[in-house]
């Protein structure tokens, strides 16, 4: 089963557009939180048909209207602040934040700890958990002011391999691989 990982859209749906497109083949989407606007959930819901699990971050202001319209999708799961899911034998764990994450992770009663937030790409793994920031799809690091490559992660549950890929133009390239 392969899991596509997205986080820190912040309504930049040119990107978004993009990046489902290269999804498509993926079984099932994690969002690790900052939709932003309502109407990037309902671009997430038309334009990706499988399972899609997402928590809220901080941008995420109109949670009452992003909770309604997830209401038209029968695919979409609001999780809240944190998910805890199992996928073909791998016990995930998805939050916005990295300080969050990193204790979740270190407890060890995860297969794979999922988070965004600080737009910046990372695989780790320690002993039993795999620890994944996918990235942004906006684009931007905010703290430094910069544009860098939107972000993403596919997971595979049978292998257990992280693979990230960022957008390069529009052409979609590998970052990063690991057997994890």
């Amino acid at each position: 089963m392969k899991i596509a990982i997205l986080s820190d859209i912040h309504d930049n749906i040119w990107n978004l557009d993009v990046i489902l497109k290269h999804i498509q083949h993926t079984h099932t989407m994690l969002f690790c939180g900052d939709l932003c606007s309502p109407f990037v959930l309902v671009k997430i819901g038309e334009g990706y048909n499988k399972p899609i699990h997402t928590v809220f971050g901080n941008n995420d202001g109109d949670r009452a209207h992003i909770t309604r319209l997830s209401k038209n999708y029968s695919h979409v799961h609001l999780h809240g602040e944190i998910m805890k899911e199992t996928f073909n034998g791998n016990l995930f764990c998805v939050n916005h934040y990295p300080e969050i994450a990193l204790e979740i992770a270190h407890s060890n009663k995860f297969d794979v700890v999922c988070h965004g937030h600080n737009h910046q790409f990372h695989i780790s793994s320690d002993n039993k958990t795999t620890l994944i920031n996918p990235g942004s799809v906006m684009g931007y690091l905010p703290r430094e002011k910069k544009d860098v490559d939107p972000t993403y992660v596919i997971y595979d549950t049978v292998t257990r391999e992280a693979e990230g890929y960022k957008l390069n133009g529009i052409k979609e390239v590998s970052l990063y691989s690991a057997i994890l």
